[in-house]
């Protein structure tokens, strides 16, 4: 029991070196890519530092796989360097048993990976995105269940909730004249987006104020002129991957009820699982990686380590990307990186024990 507790802690440390080396690194890569945007608006450098730090939470899930190899590597490596993984063997311990304290590291870090992809990353994704867009003076969402705001110069736009990107439920547009007074205040059901700058507003009621009068008409449809461009409504709907897996699992079933198109959204939930079975098998993959080549040097496992993570990552993107293309079934698309590595590592374990 000591020798696992000892064992655990070397690897817990090991977690906390790789994502204290990955996570500055992503979100490095990040901040610059927001420093772009300094200048537009009302956006300010300190704004791109909050936009990345609100990030963070989701950058570690992303990483998690990559922290779990690197880290195992790490201490397991570390250990090897010392001889301490020999005279454990001497001892009569075997490597299953020595795998058993990574292997319960990593259930740690796979709950703490749910615990912040269900209540922490998404907020803070979601907060960021509509931060920065406030600040870019794009849209903003006015806290929860007050919808979505915007505006140009006589009309504001409130919308209740995105559907998906071409259809919005729960919508008001004021129209004001040059003077600022309200003209017209109409309300819909629902808004399909059928063009550019029109939209198809159904079950509508039109309110129009006249010499101290309220005028209401009511239609099942009619027409109205956006004001906003297919840039604009991105920033008014929120990306898959920012929304908590009890979200997507409604949402994709919303869509599937409705005959509309949920394979983005229903990726971006497989995907999810899919990270949690890259962690297991990054897991796995590093513990043969260690006692395979015990008597090599640290740094030369590091990099081999790295260069497995970074290979892994970018197949992972690739595949996810061409099945949404292909429309191949998001479970299978999603869930094939993690278990094929499964596979290959339990190979790779068979053989070197």
């Amino acid at each position: 029991m000591i020798i696992y507790r000892y064992i655990a802690y070397q690897v817990l440390i090991g977690f906390i070196i790789s994502t204290a080396v990955l996570l500055p690194l992503f979100s490095f890569f990040d901040l610059l890519d927001q420093l772009d945007y300094v200048g537009s608006g009302t956006y300010r450098a300190i704004d791109a530092f909050l936009y990345t730090a609100m990030l963070l939470p989701r950058r570690f899930i992303q990483i998690a796989p990559f922290v779990a190899l690197l880290g195992t590597v790490v201490a397991l490596g570390k250990l090897a360097v010392h001889s301490e993984l020999i005279a454990l063997r001497v001892a009569g311990v075997s490597p299953r048993r020595i795998s058993l304290a990574p292997l319960g590291v990593g259930i740690l870090l796979l709950l703490c990976v749910a615990i912040l992809e269900q209540f922490v990353a998404p907020q803070l994704q979601q907060k960021a995105i509509t931060y920065r867009a406030i600040a870019l003076e794009q849209s903003a969402e006015l806290g929860r269940n007050l919808g979505i705001w915007t505006r140009n110069e006589q009309n504001i736009l409130r919308i209740g909730h995105m559907l998906h990107a071409k259809r919005a439920a729960d919508i008001e547009i004021l129209h004001l004249d040059k003077e600022g007074f309200l003209l017209t205040h109409t309300q819909a059901q629902y808004a399909d987006i059928i063009d550019n700058d029109i939209w198809e507003l159904s079950h509508v009621i039109v309110r129009t104020f006249k010499d101290d009068q309220i005028l209401a008409t009511r239609a099942n449809s009619s027409n109205w002129t956006s004001f906003l461009n297919p840039e604009d409504i991105a920033t008014l709907t929120k990306p898959p991957e920012s929304l908590s897996p009890l979200e997507l699992v409604r949402h994709v079933e919303f869509l599937r009820s409705t005959g509309q198109d949920a394979d983005s959204y229903a990726l971006a939930l497989w995907r999810k699982v899919g990270s949690a079975l890259m962690t297991i098998a990054m897991l796995l993959l590093s513990i043969p990686f260690v006692f395979g080549s015990i008597r090599t040097g640290l740094s030369n496992k590091l990099v081999f380590a790295a260069l497995i993570g970074i290979a892994v990552y970018l197949l992972d993107q690739i595949i996810a990307n061409a099945g949404l293309i292909l429309r191949l079934n998001p479970a299978l698309v999603a869930l094939m990186p993690g278990i094929t590595m499964i596979m290959l590592a339990n190979i790779w374990l068979r053989r070197t024990f």
